[in-house]
């Protein structure tokens, strides 16, 4: 995001504040921040990011799962070169540059998930050293730094072959963004979903930008009916999954959707909504993340 981008977010993470709303849309560390005027709190909450280490674990004989300072990454390699899913936070990029150069491969493609600084904020880079940025419409247009915008998107779905792996990118109905795109590795049978799935905790959804609790369940059912019980999901965030866990997180979704549309659809306000306590049952499982019970409550209230 440019500088401006960043800061039309934070006025409207500002106004929101003003009901109360702010805590639970933004990042609390990205909440911290923006009370210090003469830090730019993008920087600190991405700095924050960066200094988490990076976890490599192998998905097949080709591909590989890095995961840490701004989810998860997956990388396919061989001959043709490298197609990397994702591109950590910008204070990220020495860690992810020994990484990748430690495959000893060209990087040919990078795909972006979601239009999101945690997935896309090394584009430009790769971009520099020859790689060709594919993602959906909407993420360039959400986007604006000439040198981090996708070369090459698409509106429903995009094909690629490389390295003996044939890849399907396809777009997600409004989810977490309007942006949101999975990508399917057919014959390692290995699906990253991107952040339409946070493996064991609430997820953020991105209502500024199209998300919507309702098509965060749609994006679940759609892993689902690709999915076997042998496929790996690779969540956004959170560790690598089974179609078992998949199913409980849409499980998770689906109660909590129906729970607080009642309440909605009774006349509870916001605040009343959250005094209901209605995800108390759910906390155990799903509140050991970023986002607790109650920021979900407002994170769910508001994408209905």
């Amino acid at each position: 995001m440019t500088i401006g981008t960043r800061r039309e977010w934070l006025r409207t993470m500002a106004a929101l504040g003003a009901g109360c709303l702010a805590h639970a849309l933004i990042p609390r560390a990205l909440a911290r921040a923006a009370q210090q005027p003469a830090q730019d709190p993008t920087a600190a909450f991405r700095a924050q990011i960066g200094a988490v280490p990076i976890q490599t674990r192998q998905l097949g004989e080709n591909l590989t799962l890095l995961s840490g300072p701004g989810g998860n990454v997956v990388l396919l390699h061989g001959a043709d070169g490298l197609v990397v899913v994702d591109t950590f936070v910008a204070p990220a990029w020495p860690k992810l540059q020994e990484s990748l150069a430690n495959l000893g491969a060209p990087v040919k493609f990078v795909i972006n998930t979601h239009w999101h600084f945690d997935h896309t904020d090394n584009n430009a880079p790769l971009h520099a050293a020859g790689a060709t940025v594919v993602a959906h419409a909407n993420t360039k247009r959400r986007m604006s730094e000439p040198l981090a915008l996708p070369q090459r998107v698409f509106t429903d779905r995009y094909t690629l072959e490389a390295n003996g792996e044939r890849l399907e990118l396809s777009h997600v109905p409004p989810a977490h963004t309007d942006t949101d795109v999975t990508v399917w590795f057919e014959h390692a049978n290995v699906l990253h979903a991107g952040d339409v799935y946070f493996n064991g905790r609430y997820p953020y959804i991105d209502g500024n930008t199209g998300g919507r609790v309702d098509g965060m369940i749609a994006a679940s059912d759609r892993l689902l009916s690709r999915a076997d019980a042998g496929t790996k999901i690779v969540p956004g965030h959170g560790p690598l999954a089974t179609r078992a866990d998949l199913v409980k997180y849409r499980d998770m979704l689906s109660t909590a959707a129906d729970r607080v549309r009642k309440l909605k659809a009774s006349g509870k306000s916001l605040e009343e909504s959250i005094t209901a306590k209605p995800f108390t049952d759910l906390d155990g499982d799903w509140g050991s993340g970023r986002y607790k019970g109650d920021d979900f409550v407002k994170i769910v209230y508001l994408t209905l």
